[in-house]
């Protein structure tokens, strides 16, 4: 390819000599020598171009799967938090009225102050409270275990509030696991991450006690369905999903959400929801029983047995019935050691 001083510039009239004697060959053949020059650096500033593109696209990709930035609600408060990767999230689902549950919990399975930063930092585990927008500043600045959603809070947002909570969990942490649990149940941290860490060669996974309850068509009854039409004939079951009172899914699924919230459909009830999130992808659905023990004596016998629960409530009442109560009854007697979490390895 010749350099640009080498190329012979010619006048017009020289050039339209040429096309009278030598037809279309001769100036063809200059035209294109002149033009290469020309084009070199315009081929280049295309492929750059293209290159800076494509790069764009795949930081956009993996921000609005990981970060999210327009949804962050209380980062963390430095910039290597948030790029630190954390084994679970552990999302305790409460409400403005709930705060002797919450009392409960931060003295039985929850760790507190020193012992809570030392988890995210030795086992980077994260407990959190989930709660949406309200005045509960005194709370949080006594005990800094909260998570601040864009929701407004009500029984029949449940879903609503799920979907925020996934969304801005995984803009907030890097985790393997993100779990959601009522502040009415216990659980055995530990025994949690244990159970979890067994699937962790699987992608897609979706742990939980799977059910596949009527679908409710009479109103004014609890749970019911005022889409029952979509799940066909009257009197059908769900399709198979986990209970709601605690489970687990892995970090693409919760990227999923994050990144089809807009259009992810809301049904009654939130743990139908999050299964019909779910039904239409390669999921792997783990049904495993140790997350729905029942109270004393049930979880206390299996513990006995060596199968510890990990988590364990009432059936009856969809969580550990009077739990602000009972639950300290239950962590004396179901419980995990002090030291189980320190010793266990993820």
């Amino acid at each position: 390819m010749p350099e640009p001083k080498e190329i012979i510039r010619r006048s017009t009239i020289e050039m339209e000599k040429m096309n009278l004697v030598s037809g279309d060959c001769a100036p063809k053949s200059i035209g294109d020598a002149k033009d290469v020059p020309g084009e070199v650096p315009r081929t280049q500033d295309a492929i750059q171009t293209l290159d800076k593109t494509i790069s764009n696209l795949e930081m956009e990709l993996a921000s609005a799967k990981a970060t999210q930035e327009s949804m962050l609600n209380g980062a963390p408060s430095s910039e290597s938090e948030g790029k630190r990767k954390y084994f679970m999230v552990i999302g305790i689902n409460t409400a403005f009225s709930s705060k002797k549950r919450r009392d409960s919990v931060r003295a039985t399975w929850m760790p507190q102050g020193e012992k809570r930063r030392k988890m995210e930092e030795e086992k980077g585990i994260i407990i959190r409270f989930v709660i949406g927008h309200r005045a509960i500043d005194a709370e949080d600045r006594k005990h800094g275990d909260f998570m601040r959603l864009d929701h407004v809070e009500g029984y029949l947002e449940l879903a609503a509030k799920t979907k925020s909570y996934f969304a801005t969990a995984v803009s907030m942490w890097d985790a393997e696991y993100y779990i959601k649990v009522d502040d009415d149940v216990h659980v055995n941290i530990a025994t949690l991450g244990n159970t979890l860490a067994r699937h962790r060669s699987k992608p897609r996974v979706y742990i939980g006690c799977m059910k596949s309850g009527p679908v409710l068509a009479q109103k004014g009854v609890r749970y019911h369905e005022p889409e029952y039409w979509k799940f066909g004939e009257w009197g059908n079951k769900y399709f198979r999903h986990a209970t709601g009172q605690l489970y687990a899914i892995s970090k693409d699924l919760a990227s999923y959400i994050a990144l089809n919230k807009h259009v992810l459909h809301k049904y009654a009830n939130e743990d139908v929801s999050l299964g019909a999130w779910f039904i239409g992808l390669d999921v792997e659905h783990v049904d495993d029983r140790r997350l729905c023990c029942g109270t004393p004596p049930d979880c206390e016998w299996k513990a006995q047995a060596g199968n510890v629960c990990v988590a364990s409530f009432d059936w009856s009442c969809s969580g550990i019935c009077k739990s602000a109560d009972r639950i300290k009854e239950v962590h004396q007697r179901c419980g995990e050691s002090e030291n189980a979490i320190w010793s266990a390895k993820f």
